[in-house]
C-alpha cells in the first residue's frame, strides 16, 4: 500500500478512535451525574453531541475509505475499512433512528412517568465496543503497512 496514504488513513483511524472513546464512553455516561441535569436536558445534549459526532464521523471515514482505496490496500486493511464503515452505517441507518424516536417519546412526557429503559441504547453501545476494536485493528494495520 502507498505509505502516503496509510499514513493518512491510520492518522485518521486513531483521530476518529479517539473522538468516539471520549465521546460514547466518557461524556455520554457522565453528563447524567453532573448536578442539575435533568434526563430531558440530558438527552438534549445528547441528541446535539451525537448528531455532531455521526457527522464527523462520516467525513471522517470518508477520508479513511478514500485513502485506502487510492493506496492499493493489503486485503486485511481493505476489509477493516469495510467493517467500520458498514458498522457506522449500522448506527446510523437503524440504531440511531429509534434512538431518536426514543427520547421524542421520553421527551414529550410528563415529569413524573417512567419508561423502561431501552434496548436501542445497549445495540448502539454494543456497536461501539466492537467499531472501537476494528478501528484499532485497522489503525494498526494501517501502520504496519
Amino acid at each position: 500500500m502507498n505509505t502516503t496514504a496509510a499514513a493518512l488513513a491510520g492518522a485518521v483511524t486513531f483521530v476518529w478512535l479517539g473522538m468516539v472513546l471520549a465521546i460514547s464512553f466518557l461524556e455520554a455516561p457522565l453528563k447524567f451525574r453532573a448536578p442539575g441535569v435533568t434526563i430531558p436536558i440530558g438527552l438534549g445534549i445528547g441528541r446535539l453531541v451525537f448528531r455532531a459526532l455521526n457527522l464527523v464521523e462520516t467525513a471522517l471515514a470518508v477520508v479513511v475509505i478514500a485513502a485506502v482505496a487510492a493506496g492499493g490496500p493489503p486485503a486485511g486493511v481493505a476489509g477493516l475499512t469495510a467493517a467500520v464503515a458498514m458498522l457506522l452505517l449500522a448506527q446510523l441507518a437503524f440504531v440511531r433512528p429509534r434512538l431518536n424516536r426514543r427520547s421524542d417519546l421520553v421527551l414529550a412526557e410528563e415529569a413524573g412517568e417512567d419508561r423502561p429503559r431501552s434496548r436501542g441504547h445497549l445495540a448502539y453501545v454494543a456497536l461501539e465496543i466492537v467499531k472501537v476494536a476494528v478501528l484499532i485493528a485497522l489503525g494498526i494495520s494501517l501502520l504496519a503497512v
